[in-house]
């Protein structure tokens, strides 16, 4: 062992330039600054030094263990960017020239769904809108006729953030800006028609038919003389541009604080046929799109008069949408990342070429 500090630190510095590898850094660290290595030696033998040099010789060996921690971090640091380096160098140059193989990669089913549907709402004269997936309690609850401690927000179990802010549970968060955005529309003669997908989140428990990341798509649309009729009327016909089918739909009462009247539109079970699954929860009915005619305090909140103006919104789950669409029985499949289920979905139905 040695006694002076100094000749500790020339054997480090001696050793230090031989170090080649993340590794050997590893193991000079170990050597001088361990349980037993070089400076706890040190400190070993200060109980030996007289008194009057005990304070001198401490200062001196907390120096030298100093420098060590010091030059070890920076040896470290030096080693990393050496191996990276090397690691770069010895890396086959890619060739961008290369043609890609479009075999490769598919459109997840969810995404499939959204865009035959956005074309289809297209069609009938809808705008398609995209809205962020953190918001505040105003757009998502207050705006929507759902003020402070309504007991219908014990249906949504909000993700609430440090920042005040929450992840959208519905899509109705956007109908107060899009609303407000288009509100020029009625000025002119001219009908709000809108839709908005986006991703939603609720602490559910998961199981066949409930995630706590899910996609819907709102739609709405505001003008005089609008009716349940209308809104009838463009779900079927969206339905059966979907499933290339009549299909079987049912509406039945429902209560949505921003709307009045409020409905369910639930279609048949596609995976049981109506015969009960674990997807429809054995009652052969799958809960699809609630709707109805837009509350008037819904109206008042973006500005718009609802003594001269009414109109309808709904919102359309597309991952359910996307599970009768495909068969598929499980809603958790589409958020496992599983590439060998998802890759089985094409575009055979779809206009948009895959290469885009």
């Amino acid at each position: 062992m040695f006694e002076k500090p100094d000749e500790l630190k020339e054997l480090f510095n001696s050793k230090s330039k031989e170090i080649k590898a993340v590794s050997d850094v590893e193991q000079l660290r170990i050597e001088f600054l361990g349980k037993k290595g070089f400076v706890s030696g040190l400190m070993q033998e200060l109980r030996n030094v007289p008194n009057e040099h005990k304070k001198e010789a401490g200062q001196k060996i907390n120096e030298i263990k100093q420098y060590i921690e010091n030059s070890i971090s920076e040896k470290m640091e030096e080693i990393k960017k050496l191996e990276e380096k090397l690691l770069i160098d010895s890396a086959e140059a890619y060739d961008e020239s290369m043609p890609v193989s479009k075999d490769m990669g598919s459109y997840h089913p969810i995404t499939l769904v959204k865009r035959e549907v956005e074309e289809i709402f297209k069609g009938m004269g809808f705008t398609v809108e995209d809205y962020s997936e953190i918001t505040d309690d105003y757009n998502c609850f207050e705006a929507l006729n759902i003020p402070k401690y309504h007991p219908a927000r014990d249906m949504q179990d909000t993700y609430y953030l440090s920042s005040n802010q929450l992840l959208k549970t519905h899509t109705s968060a956007a109908q107060n800006t899009i609303l407000r955005k288009y509100k020029s529309n009625l000025d002119s003669g001219n009908p709000i028609r809108a839709i908005f997908p986006g991703r939603c989140f609720r602490n559910e428990k998961i199981d066949a038919c409930h995630e706590n990341t899910f996609f819907q798509m709102e739609g709405i649309m505001v003008d005089k003389n609008i009716s349940i009729s209308n809104l009838i009327y463009f779900m079927k016909t969206m339905l059966s541009e979907v499933f290339k089918t009549d299909i079987t739909v049912r509406l039945r009462p429902g209560f949505f604080p921003f709307v009045e009247p409020g409905f369910e539109l639930d279609i048949q079970c596609l995976i049981c046929n109506g015969k009960g699954c674990p997807s429809c929860k054995d009652s052969g009915w799958l809960e699809l799109c609630p709707c109805g005619m837009i509350h008037p305090n819904v109206l008042t909140a973006a500005g718009i008069d609802p003594e001269e103006y009414i109109g309808f919104a709904f919102g359309l789950g597309l991952t359910r949408l996307a599970m009768m669409r495909y068969g598929v029985n499980d809603i958790r499949l589409f958020n496992s990342g599983n590439l060998r289920e998802l890759s089985q979905f094409t575009e055979k139905n779809f206009s948009r070429p895959v290469n885009e």
